[in-house]
């Protein structure tokens, strides 16, 4: 088994075993990782033909990553909350799809700076979770 099969396997088993809010974290995370590779790809020269191809893909896959954010949302239990994180992936969506029409950075930057803090909020919200749990007792039969 290669390297790279061996990253696969690993991605694979890490999301089959993740919690929810793991599996939260990792699309932030998947998300500003394409929002990365998109301001890496406008950094390109304009001759580089492979620039334009880059960012179009990077920007539907970080589109389709908060498209399935949006989609997690639990009106009922999240009430007013989960309204505004929807308002927020939506904003977020119609900014990407401008940066991809207009070929411009900037709204990729406004994104990814306002996703980052959402995706750091959420991992303190699950760090500050997982340390509240009762720990689990040593040694007993």
């Amino acid at each position: 088994m290669g390297a790279y099969d061996c990253a696969r396997t690993y991605r694979a088993n890490s999301v089959l075993t993740a919690s929810p809010g793991q599996l939260v974290l990792m699309l932030y995370d998947g998300a500003l990782h394409s929002l990365a590779l998109t301001r890496e790809a406008f950094a390109k020269p304009a001759e580089d033909m492979t620039r334009i191809a880059v960012i179009n893909k990077q920007l539907l896959k970080a589109q389709a990553i908060i498209t399935e954010l949006q989609g997690t949302l639990n009106h009922e239990a999240g009430g007013e909350f989960s309204r505004q994180m929807e308002s927020l992936y939506e904003y977020y969506n119609r900014r990407l799809a401008e940066a991809n029409l207009r070929k411009r950075v900037e709204p990729v930057i406004e994104v990814e700076r306002l996703l980052t803090e959402v995706r750091n909020g959420w991992a303190e919200m699950l760090s500050k979770r997982d340390s509240a749990a009762p720990m689990p007792l040593q040694g007993v039969a």
